[in-house]
């Protein structure tokens, strides 16, 4: 008789890809997007293994490990995390679960982790502790399930997974991500032009560079480890399409939305920053400072920005990479600071962030009267410029900064099939 799973998960693509794998494996699978209808569903019925997401709308996974815990103790629980910690990793043990696996996983893994929780089910003595104390015995920190994913891991999770989801992910989910994540590179764009805009008299202009890049990385910690859609990091999906995972014209509508929302929430903050009145800092010097950031940017030749396009995707999406492979919140820190300070600190330019920061500028010389700068031509910072001299060569440079160079490369280092 065939073994019977349970998985409660609010994704839909969690739910298809798990049923795939384990109805492989040989369970009886039975899924369910709702908790409240999971917990029924182990009150009226056996399992022999049970999935539950961490996070679900409404419910924290936790509360709902424990509560399978009490109706059905001969069940071997595994939660599955987007954001594990050893110190929620330890909480869900005491809680009932025999082991977690963390987002986006590949098949092997999952399988892996419901097998050893299955064998620690079986073994174990004492239900009440026994769980807590065979897992601190069997696994040292760091856990093995919180080592960190190396390259060719994270290349297939990159095609198999992630590109995947996001090419199913519900188009207005898709759209207020991509909403978010302009307002959050916004975010870190606003906060680094505050830190640095009187600094380099003091502290030299390479320095300034370097905090400026630090501040700015707080973006892309916000859009990776909050959740949100960013174009430049979404340009990793082409691994999926030369996997043949998803099609080439749903990863361009894909992006187009997200490229769209983004420049919305990117003009979010600079109305926020205009009308907030914060660009009177300094006696007007943070919106003067602001001002330049924009012009220097418009006045760049279409191949400068190009190349500079080239350049910064190149390091984001090695930045977004790098925060894969972490399992802990702290590891995606500081997989995402390094490139991200790098790429802001050399001078390279992402067109997301540009969606902030030239409209700010303009925004500033016609709404707020900021002409009057010295070395800069007003004619010269127009919507059409900023359109044409920048986000156009800037988008076209990211796509290949991040498709090209970190995207189809670790696709043919790693998942390119053999000829021989």
């Amino acid at each position: 008789m065939a073994e019977k799973m349970l998985i409660i998960d609010d994704e839909e693509i969690v739910l298809k890809s798990c049923r795939k794998i384990f109805e492989a494996e040989g369970f009886a699978v039975v899924t369910t997007a709702n908790p409240q209808e999971g917990l029924k569903l182990v009150s009226e019925s056996t399992f022999d293994v049970i999935l539950v997401d961490w996070m679900m709308p409404g419910f924290d996974g936790m509360d709902v490990v424990e509560e399978i815990d009490k109706r059905s103790p001969n069940s071997a629980v595994v939660m599955i995390s987007g954001y594990p910690s050893v110190g929620r990793a330890t909480e869900a043990m005491k809680r009932g679960a025999m082991d977690y696996v963390s987002k986006p996983f590949r098949p092997e893994e999952i399988i892996e982790v419901v097998k050893k929780a299955v064998r620690r089910k079986v073994t174990e003595e004492k239900k009440a502790i026994g769980r807590f104390e065979s897992f601190m015995k069997s696994w040292q920190f760091p856990v093995p399930a919180l080592e960190d994913k190396a390259p060719k891991t994270i290349a297939e999770t990159v095609a198999q997974t992630v590109g995947v989801a996001k090419a199913t992910s519900p188009w207005f989910t898709v759209f207020v991500l991509g909403i978010l994540a302009g307002a959050y590179i916004g975010f870190g764009g606003l906060l680094s032009t505050t830190v640095t805009f009187d600094m380099a008299a003091r502290w030299g202009i390479g320095f300034t560079k370097i905090l400026g890049g630090a501040a700015f990385s707080v973006g892309l910690m916000l859009v990776v480890i909050a959740g949100a859609e960013l174009f430049t990091g979404n340009n990793l999906m082409v691994s999926s399409v030369m996997m043949k995972e998803i099609t080439f014209s749903t990863m361009l509508k894909r992006w187009g939305v997200v490229f769209l929302a983004n420049f919305i929430g990117g003009i979010i903050i600079a109305l926020v920053f205009y009308f907030s009145g914060l660009w009177k800092t300094g006696d007007g010097a943070l919106g003067v400072a602001a001002v330049k950031t924009a012009y220097n940017k418009v006045a760049l030749s279409f191949g400068e920005a190009l190349w500079r396009g080239i350049g910064c995707n190149w390091l984001v999406c090695l930045a977004v990479w790098m925060a894969l492979a972490a399992r802990q919140i702290i590891g995606k820190i500081f997989a995402i600071f390094f490139p991200i300070m790098a790429f802001v600190a050399i001078g390279f330019e992402h067109s997301v962030a540009n969606m902030y920061f030239i409209p700010t500028g303009i925004l500033l010389m016609s709404g707020a009267g900021i002409t009057n700068v010295p070395g800069i031509d007003p004619s010269i910072l127009t919507w059409v410029n900023f359109l044409w001299r920048n986000l156009l060569p800037v988008t076209i440079g990211n796509i290949i900064g991040g498709a090209v160079f970190v995207g189809m490369s670790y696709w043919g280092a790693y998942l390119r099939p053999k000829t021989d």
